[in-house]
């Protein structure tokens, strides 16, 4: 089932496509601001993001490049009421995989969406590789140097999300979210507990700490 993060600060807006998603089988999640919006975005967890570019506090123009800066591909469908030549180039030239103007017929971003989905699977990555660390994402291994690696079920999906993310700040939230879920306390140490972990079967020097920030999987 696809997921699918919804950034639109009008409520009636959001819950409407929420609406229109949910009765033809996707997940969705809601969020009213830019800075959540990326924050959502880079955990993994979602398959695409809808975005308004009038966002509070972060603009959707900056969402966007910060996500491509980062070199976060998650497929990006603008969806505002700006609707200038300028706005659409700038828009698709800064790494919207489409554009969409206010007002609009569900039908017709649903019918977007899911092509940009099936455009996401048909170049869908089942290797990821920084460096000389590689994870077979279809055999669950992991190797260094072309030689595997034993890791946990646990200890790979950290990895994984480190290298979905590379040279990206993690925060242990968002670690947190994505490896083990909300259930878990945000109190608890286990993240440092398990990048100690990680670090000893790929090496130290690959996930350098930030401090007061989280952690970043860089080149050794």
């Amino acid at each position: 089932m696809s997921r699918i993060l919804i950034a639109e600060d009008e409520a009636r807006i959001s819950a409407f496509i929420e609406k229109g998603l949910r009765a033809n089988g996707f997940t969705s999640t809601a969020v009213t601001s830019g800075s959540t919006a990326y924050d959502f975005a880079t955990t993994g967890e979602y398959d695409l993001l809808v975005l308004d570019l009038g966002l509070p506090d972060l603009d959707g123009f900056s969402v966007l490049r910060r996500l491509r800066e980062s070199r976060n591909l998650i497929p990006v469908i603008i969806l505002t009421a700006r609707d200038t030549v300028t706005d659409t180039v700038a828009g698709l030239e800064g790494g919207a995989d489409d554009y969409m103007s206010k007002p609009f017929r569900f039908e017709e971003l649903l019918a977007r969406i899911r092509l940009r989905l099936r455009d996401e699977r048909s170049a869908e990555i089942t290797v990821l590789r920084h460096g000389d660390l590689s994870l077979d994402l279809r055999t669950r291994r992991a190797s260094i140097e072309g030689k595997t690696v034993e890791l946990t079920a646990r200890e790979f999906l950290l990895a994984e999300t480190f290298l979905r993310n590379p040279d990206q700040v993690l925060s242990r939230e968002q670690l947190l979210s994505r490896v083990w879920g909300y259930d878990f306390d945000p109190g608890s140490n286990i993240v440092d507990v398990y990048v100690r972990y990680l670090r000893r079967k790929i090496g130290s020097e690959r996930i350098a700490t930030v401090r007061g920030m989280g952690y970043r999987l860089t080149a050794p």
